[in-house]
C-alpha cells in the first residue's frame, strides 16, 4: 500500500489521537481485484433487508440533467449500526463513447460517521455493475420460475452483459439467449463475449423475441417501451434495470397492473423507476421478501417485475467490504488527509 504525503497546515494541538490521519483511494484495478460475485450478492441482499427493515436509510436522491444531453446523480445513506456512512457520485455521460470510454462514471466515498472525516474514495464503476447484476440475480432467483429455459435480454452494453452473466449463474438451465439492440443490427462483440456460455442469437423482432422467452432483461437508457405489452406471456420475469431517472421507460403500458410489481425502494421506483407510469400499482419491497416479512410464493403463471432503480445501501455495502479487504490486503494508496 502506498502513501502519499500532501503539505499539511501545523496539527492542532488538540488533535484526537485515535482517528486516522489518512486517506485511502482504491482505484479501479484494486476495485476489480477486490471484488467477489459471490460477496456481492450476499451483502447486497443484506443492503436490501437492512433497507426495508429500517436499519439502513436512504437519503433524498439527487438525478439532474447537466450540460447538453448528460445525467449526474448522488445516491447517498448510511447503516447506523455497521458505522456506515457515504454517497455516490454518478452519471450519464453518452458522449464519453466517441472517445471510447464508459458512458457510465461513479465514484463513491464513505466518511467515519463519528466525525465526518473522508476515510475511503474508490472508484464507483465495477461497484456499479457488479452491485447491479447481483441485484438482478437476487431478483431472479426469488421471481423467476425454476424452470426457464430462454431469456430475451435488451441492449449489449455492460449492464446488459453482467445482467446475463448473473442469470445463467443463479439459473443454470437457461440455454437459449436473443438480444435485441437499438439500432436493429447484431453485435458482434456481445455475441462472442457469450458463445462459449451460451445459445445466443440476434432478434430483430422484439414482440416476438419477448414472447418466446421464460426471462425478460431490459438494460437501456430508452424513454419509450420496448415491446408491447400483449408480447408477455403468463409465467414470464422481467428485470427492469434501465429506469432510473424522470422519463426514462422500458415496459409497456399495462403491464405493471397485470403484474405482481417487485422494487428495491417503492419511493424511487414511484418517481423515477418503472413505478412512475403506474403510480397506483401495489409493489412490494424486495427486501421484505427477502427477510419474510411479506412472504411469496410464485404461481406458475404469475408474471412478475423487479423495477430495479438502485439503491445507495448496495453501493455502500460494497464499498465498506472493498475498504475493509484493501486494508487488509495493503491494496489502495493511502493519502496523508490532516484535519
Amino acid at each position: 500500500m502506498t502513501t502519499i504525503s500532501l503539505p499539511t497546515e501545523p496539527t492542532p494541538a488538540k488533535a484526537t489521537p485515535h482517528v486516522s490521519n489518512t486517506l485511502l483511494l482504491i482505484p479501479a484495478p484494486d476495485v476489480l481485484a477486490l471484488l467477489d460475485r459471490q460477496a456481492t450478492i450476499d451483502v447486497v441482499r443484506q443492503a436490501f433487508v437492512q433497507h426495508s427493515a429500517g436499519t439502513g436509510r436512504v437519503f433524498p436522491m439527487i438525478r439532474q440533467s447537466v450540460g447538453t444531453n448528460a445525467v449526474f446523480g448522488i445516491k447517498a445513506g448510511d447503516i447506523a449500526m455497521h458505522n456506515v456512512l457515504g454517497f455516490k457520485a454518478a452519471g450519464f455521460w453518452p458522449a464519453n463513447a466517441a472517445v471510447s470510454r464508459g458512458a457510465h462514471q461513479a465514484t463513491i466515498m464513505l466518511f467515519d460517521p463519528a466525525t465526518g472525516r473522508p476515510v475511503c474514495l474508490l472508484d464507483g464503476n465495477h461497484v456499479t455493475t457488479l452491485r447491479t447484476g447481483a441485484a438482478g440475480a437476487i431478483g431472479i432467483d426469488l421471481f423467476a420460475r425454476q424452470d426457464i429455459e430462454r431469456v430475451c435480454v435488451f441492449g449489449t452494453g455492460v449492464q446488459a452483459q453482467i445482467h446475463l452473466e448473473y442469470a445463467l449463474q443463479v439459473r443454470p438451465g437457461l440455454r437459449s439467449v436473443t438480444y435485441i439492440t437499438p439500432t436493429g443490427e447484431p453485435d458482434a462483440a456481445f455475441e462472442s463475449a457469450n458463445t462459449q456460455r451460451c445459445r445466443i442469437q440476434h432478434a430483430a423482432d422484439a414482440d416476438r423475441a419477448v414472447g418466446q422467452a421464460d426471462l425478460v432483461i431490459t438494460a437501456t437508457p430508452s424513454r419509450t417501451p420496448l415491446f408491447s405489452n400483449e408480447a408477455v406471456r403468463a409465467g414470464t420475469h422481467i428485470n427492469a434495470v434501465g429506469a432510473d431517472t424522470v422519463g426514462k421507460r422500458e415496459l409497456p403500458e399495462g403491464l405493471l397492473p397485470r403484474a405482481s410489481l417487485f422494487v428495491d425502494d417503492a419511493r424511487q421506483s414511484s418517481t423515477v423507476g418503472e413505478g412512475q407510469w403506474a403510480p397506483d400499482c401495489p409493489a412490494t419491497e424486495i427486501g421484505a421478501v427477502i427477510q419474510r416479512d411479506i412472504p411469496y410464493a410464485r404461481a406458475p403463471d404469475a408474471i412478475t417485475v423487479f423495477d430495479m432503480t438502485g439503491l445507495a445501501l448496495q453501493d455502500l455495502v460494497v464499498a465498506q467490504m472493498l475498504f475493509d479487504r484493501a486494508r487488509e490486503t495493503q491494496r489502495g494508496m493511502e493519502i496523508v488527509w490532516p484535519w
